[in-house]
């Protein structure tokens, strides 16, 4: 079973998404945005974080809760967020999918199992090794020359990706589909501003892994 953990401004108000989701094989544990969602995340393990906005959370606290999250755990990270803030849904928003509410818990649990098997390693024992990169694709570990990377989820499955051919050009919106998703409404300068912070993490004068496809995209170095 899929476990998810709802990291929610109100957890008396998050139940009944709790309960629903738990009737479509999708286990619920509840956590309030501002007291215990690193504990909640040690304890309960979960596989997928929603987490839930309103118009009295601040916009950059959301956003930095996000980062954090992605940053420190590498799990998928779904937003529901309701019409009204749709504003906020941009290059620099960092969840991997968001749905906006009053929502269709079909349409939820759709986009958990996407975003998740998107995800799924077809080889949990398989180790990327390019040029002082490795990938390790079974604890989703980035070093380079043998010191551990942190990554964003978004900026590890963009390096995954590109990695995995090196040579191959990929378009920006080509990554858009892949990492993000068919649905995403981020526009190309989303590509750019990942790729931009993962280039950052990885190269130095002596690395250099992504090249620059000019009006085209992105490829992982071939030598």
């Amino acid at each position: 079973m899929i476990r998810s953990l709802i990291i929610t401004p109100a957890i008396e108000k998050s139940t009944g998404m709790a309960e629903s989701l738990a009737r479509n094989d999708v286990a619920c544990s509840i956590a309030s945005r501002n007291n215990g969602v690193r504990e909640a995340i040690t304890s309960q393990r979960p596989d997928i974080l929603l987490v839930e906005a309103d118009e009295q959370w601040p916009e950059h606290e959301m956003r930095e809760l996000i980062q954090r999250l992605e940053k420190e755990r590498r799990l998928p990270v779904i937003a529901l967020v309701p019409r009204e803030m749709l504003g906020i849904i941009d290059g620099q928003f960092n969840a991997d999918d968001f749905i906006t509410s009053p929502y269709d818990d079909r349409e939820l649990v759709l986009r958990i199992k996407r975003l998740l098997h998107r995800n799924v390693n077809a080889d949990s024992n398989e180790v990327i090794r390019r040029n002082g990169l490795v990938i390790n694709l079974a604890t989703y570990e980035v070093a380079v020359d043998g010191q551990v990377i942190e990554l964003t989820f978004k900026e590890y499955e963009m390096l995954k990706l590109l990695a995995s051919e090196p040579g191959r050009v990929y378009t920006r919106q080509a990554l858009l589909d892949k990492v993000w998703g068919y649905d995403y409404y981020g526009g190309d300068r989303t590509v750019d501003v990942h790729v931009r912070r993962l280039r950052s993490k990885i190269e130095d004068s002596n690395h250099t892994f992504i090249e620059t496809v000019r009006n085209i995209g992105y490829r992982f170095k071939a030598r």
